[in-house]
């Protein structure tokens, strides 16, 4: 069988073959298609071609498709320069602002890139001798919520079963009728660092003797705060040192995702994880032991599974171990 391809390459055992369908196929990948056939008319030959007449047809829909669509309402943006610019401000350089985010479990020493006074970008400080200008997705992310267009943009009051607007004005008229009822007031806050947000609480509560703040953190330190003033005399939570740990045994403590301070611990961590140099390297040895799969076990040397009922059973053999 006389075989076309001089080079003995096959896409298929019907190209080895020389089937003639396949052949007749593949002869044709690359014809002609009319124009006037992505126009949605009628093909009314089976030899036609594409010609200089098709070619002016489509460009011409193309540019009066463009022209309806110039045509539409589209908003005025204008760009108007300053009457009197602030000394802070030139346009097209940006301006940093040193700031701090603190959100749940995360805290990261931060600088705000702004354009124009807009904030577009979140890094950390290298200044800082916590995170020392590490930062997490969660942090960078945070600028995202300026511009959320999802978010409440006035206050809301319930009315039956919808949320009505109100204006500040009217808000203050509301809260300061139901404040000056007598009745015991609580403010539920998160754990507060701001020495300026925790000075204004203290003079509310003086000016409304019957108010009181509640403390509330979806992930608290509760437990690891009366664990310490139990044994140690101490309510505080301890600095771990995993840059100077040669062994790392960790019992459902996410140290790396949101356990106290996961930005700090990160850095110390990857210091001490990194060989820096050939002869007498060293590299410290993390065992993980925990109920579910969590950023700290995916890194560890070795991630031990068990039940959050052999937890308990778990820590106790371990120090037993360690006591002998």
């Amino acid at each position: 069988m006389k075989k076309n391809n001089t080079n003995n390459v096959w896409i298929g055992a019907k190209d080895l073959s020389q089937d003639p369908q396949f052949m007749e196929t593949a002869g044709s990948e690359f014809k002609d298609s009319p124009l006037f056939e992505l126009l949605g008319e009628e093909k009314v030959g089976e030899n036609l071609k594409s010609n200089r007449r098709d070619f002016l047809k489509f460009l011409g829909f193309g540019l009066g498709a463009a022209t309806i669509a110039a045509g539409c309402d589209i908003p005025v943006k204008r760009a108007i320069p300053y009457v009197i610019k602030p000394e802070e401000i030139v346009p097209g350089v940006a301006t940093y602002y040193a700031s701090s985010i603190v959100r749940g479990g995360d805290y990261c020493a931060a600088l705000i890139k702004t354009r124009e006074g807009r904030p577009i970008k979140v890094e950390g400080n290298p200044s800082s001798k916590v995170t020392n200008g590490g930062t997490t997705a969660r942090a960078q992310a945070e600028v995202l919520n300026l511009y959320n267009t999802n978010r409440i943009k006035a206050p809301l009051r319930k009315d039956e079963n919808s949320f009505k607007a109100l204006s500040w004005e009217e808000l203050d008229i509301v809260v300061k009728e139901k404040l000056n009822t007598g009745k015991a007031i609580r403010i539920v806050a998160g754990t507060n660092m701001s020495t300026t947000s925790k000075k204004l609480l203290d003079e509310f509560v003086v000016t409304y003797p019957n108010a009181k703040v509640v403390k509330y953190d979806p992930i608290s330190s509760a437990a690891l705060l009366a664990a310490n003033e139990m044994n140690f005399g101490l309510k505080a939570i301890p600095d771990y040192r995993f840059d100077l740990a040669d062994v790392i045994v960790s019992f459902n403590a996410d140290f790396l995702g949101s356990w106290i301070s996961p930005i700090e611990y990160s850095g110390k961590y990857a210091s001490k994880r990194t060989i820096n140099k050939i002869e007498g390297a060293t590299m410290s040895r993390h065992i993980q032991v925990e109920s579910h799969m969590s950023l700290t076990g995916s890194n560890a040397d070795n991630r031990i599974m068990v039940k959050p009922s052999e937890q308990g059973a778990a820590i106790v053999k371990l120090y037993n171990e360690v006591a002998k």
